[in-house]
């Protein structure tokens, strides 16, 4: 099951969630935790999250694939955010109501302007035909990763537009428990979500790469299955994030038959990321990218054409893929 649409509205957590009064230990200057409680969310059971499909939660940054200009293109996340002025207003507001309850924003005002081609997320609210923020004061979007665009790098190593292809990290079509690096035609990604993971992507928590030779996979939402998670309950679930090797993973994203999407992050369960060793490393993995099939010379210091040096070749773990 692929994570289609691009809704990127806040998913909620498997457990009601509480806010702790101490610093976070995810993010940097964040004043306060969420922890999960043991009672499980009412929205994870009306979704019937005892029968939707367990996933990897993978740390990275979150893509999209959809078309520009006419043909399929990887869009990278951009969050319409409000200026320094709505948003003080927007804070003061929450200081005083203890809630975003009744707070109105002037969408033509009170946000700063987005580049071209910027497009609000698939789910976003509108009002009077225009999007409209979210309860954190941000309107979800997408820009499209255009060659030659410095800020999106790592983003565009990943992609080959000339190809119309992608370089995709995913299980191994014939072994379950191995991985396969292979490119994937865009337009076979088209309206689905997909983590961008690697080298210089949330200070590489996988240990992809390196400085010299950095590695950018995008992994499709979705397709990292989990298999024998223990019952829904918050002590098995601890027991089982902490003591098995499955559970070395950032988190789970449980895909419901509505469609709709449930999450838990280590962190709601006071847990550490990232680990030493991650489920995701743990796996052999091997690398299918012959150039020749497609008749292309990849430049010689493009990502794509150092991989299909590598073209058939089987390695230990994602750490142990090292490009000339």
């Amino acid at each position: 099951m692929q994570w289609t649409g691009a809704v990127q509205q806040k998913i909620p957590c498997v457990f009601i969630t509480q806010v702790k009064d101490e610093p976070s230990t995810k993010r940097e200057h964040q004043m306060f935790k969420v922890i999960a409680s043991e009672t499980l969310n009412p929205i994870a059971l009306n979704a019937d999250i005892h029968n939707a499909t367990p996933t990897e939660k993978v740390d990275g940054t979150c893509c999209y694939v959809a078309k520009h200009k006419g043909v399929p293109y990887l869009w990278a996340r951009y969050d319409r955010k409000p200026t320094k002025q709505a948003e003080k207003r927007f804070k003061k507001h929450i200081s005083v109501k203890g809630s975003t309850k009744d707070f109105i924003w002037n969408v033509d005002d009170d946000f700063k302007s987005v580049p071209e081609f910027w497009i609000p997320a698939k789910g976003v609210t509108h009002s009077n035909g225009k999007p409209y923020p979210d309860a954190n004061g941000h309107i979800p979007g997408w820009v499209p990763v255009e060659n030659g665009n410095k800020q999106y790098c790592w983003h565009s190593s990943a992609v080959n537009y000339e190809l119309e292809v992608a370089i995709v990290l995913k299980r191994h079509p014939e072994d379950p428990g191995s991985l396969l690096i292979c490119l994937v035609y865009l337009s076979e990604l088209l309206e689905q979500t997909l983590e961008l993971i690697g080298t210089n992507i949330n200070a590489n928590p996988y240990g992809i790469g390196n400085k010299k030779n950095p590695i950018h996979l995008l992994v499709p939402h979705g397709t990292l299955l989990i298999f024998d998670l223990p019952p829904l309950d918050h002590k098995s679930l601890i027991s089982w994030f902490d003591h098995c090797q499955e559970g070395k993973v950032e988190g789970i994203v449980w895909h419901c038959n509505d469609r709709s999407l449930i999450k838990l992050h280590r962190y709601h369960l006071g847990l550490c990321w990232p680990l030493k060793d991650t489920y995701l490393t743990s796996k052999p993995i091997s690398i299918s990218i012959d150039l020749c099939k497609y008749k292309y010379e990849a430049a010689s210091s493009s990502l794509l054409r150092k991989l299909s040096k590598k073209d058939t070749q089987q390695f230990d773990s994602l750490k142990d893929i090292v490009l000339d």
